[in-house]
């Protein structure tokens, strides 16, 4: 037995709890390879921030991201309808059933921003959607993750060019599908186009499926609620000309814009610990240990986390 079908029976509120002394174990090793690549990437897209307050955002982020992964390992072990029983509010959601009757089809765009798992299961209750399936990390790992998203409506397609004619079919025939739009492509299927102000590579996928099929595009995330108990779901209509641009650059440039709008209603809820920037030109792998805004990232972090504990705590 797959020993990841455990978790069926372990209490939700002890894998938050684990989840929780994990973050606060991590929070106060800078050097720790997770919370510097959160860091980084926070010190990059908002440098209007103080250290102070990108030092507590990159703990709550942490925090979050960990909460998450648990939910997520939860949901595949629970059959469907425990994952939608955890959604107590959907936002302007006639804005999704709306774009589900676009007869040229409807594609989701669903950052790495929340518990995207646990929304599965709910708009698997919409139809049958086609999604880009790439496997897990370890060979358990991976059968799990399968087992989970199997039960569902969707079809799985290979991230491959097989897999991409199955996504064009799926709108070409009115049909819907998921894409996770913020994730660092091969060069060859990506431009280099700003993410929060800094040119980087980004993928081009949604953008062309958007070009090719004229298909209604809708923001789709699941955020946790601010009272800790279920999560919430908001639809954005993404209706910008410019993303249904020809030129690539354009197109994808404006899908970026979408993408920061979304994230930036609930920052801390991003998954911040990906690499996103990991391919700007001419500026060299800021995640590198020696990079000049690796070592200026964590020697703030120090001053901050030095500054909190000198600093005596105002009364509310």
């Amino acid at each position: 037995m797959n020993p990841y079908k455990l978790l069926r029976y372990t209490p939700i509120w002890l894998l938050n709890l684990l989840a929780y002394v994990t973050s606060f174990m991590i929070s106060f090793r800078p050097n720790h390879g997770t919370l510097r690549t959160i860091t980084i990437n926070l010190y990059l897209v908002y440098p209007h921030l103080s250290c102070t307050d990108i030092r507590q955002l990159a703990r709550k982020s942490l925090t979050k991201q960990l909460l998450n992964m648990v939910i997520s390992l939860k949901s595949w072990a629970m059959p469907p309808a425990w994952s939608i029983k955890q959604i107590k509010q959907v936002h302007n959601q006639q804005i999704l059933l709306d774009a589900l009757a676009n007869p040229n089809g409807m594609l989701a765009i669903v950052p790495h921003l929340g518990a995207w798992e646990i929304m599965n299961p709910w708009l698997n209750q919409f139809g049958s959607p086609t999604i880009l399936y790439k496997p897990v990390k370890g060979k358990l790992s991976n059968e799990f993750a399968l087992a989970g998203r199997q039960r569902l409506n969707a079809t799985l397609v290979p991230t491959d060019g097989s897999g991409i004619k199955a996504l064009l079919k799926t709108l070409k025939t009115g049909g819907f599908s998921i894409i996770l739009p913020d994730h660092v492509p091969e060069p060859s299927g990506g431009v280099v186009v700003p993410f929060f102000g800094i040119e980087t590579l980004s993928s081009t996928l949604a953008s062309k499926l958007a070009s090719k099929t004229k298909c209604q595009l809708v923001g789709l995330t699941c955020v946790r609620r601010q009272d800790g108990h279920g999560f919430d779901i908001y639809c954005d209509a993404l209706d910008d000309p410019a993303l249904y641009d020809s030129d690539m650059v354009t197109a994808t440039t404006a899908m970026n814009h979408a993408v920061e709008t979304m994230i930036n209603r609930f920052p801390e809820q991003y998954m911040w610990n990906y690499k996103r920037f990991k391919h700007i030109p001419n500026f060299g792998d800021v995640y590198e240990p020696n990079h000049p805004i690796t070592l200026t990232v964590i020697e703030h972090y120090k001053s901050a986390a030095n500054h909190a504990m000198i600093t005596p705590t105002q009364p509310n």
